[in-house]
C-alpha cells in the first residue's frame, strides 16, 4: 500500500490543524509548577542526604 508524497503532506497538514496548543498562561503555570516541584525535590533530597550523612558519621565516628 503506497501513498504519494502529496497525499502524505496533505494528511500531515490535516493532523496539524487538529492540534490544540496551550495558552501562554497555561504554559507559564505548568513551567512554574515544574520548577517549584524540582526545587522542593532538591531541598528534600538534600535534607535526606544530610541526615543519612550525619548518621553514618556518628555510626563510624568520622568527621570530628
Amino acid at each position: 500500500m503506497s501513498v504519494g508524497p502529496a497525499k502524505f503532506v496533505e494528511d500531515v497538514r490535516a493532523e496539524a490543524r487538529k492540534i490544540t496548543w496551550p495558552t501562554r498562561r497555561a504554559t507559564l503555570m505548568t513551567t512554574g509548577a515544574v520548577l517549584a516541584m524540582a526545587g522542593f525535590a532538591s531541598i528534600f533530597f538534600f535534607l535526606v542526604d544530610e541526615v543519612i550523612g550525619l548518621g553514618v558519621r556518628k555510626l563510624f565516628g568520622l568527621g570530628g
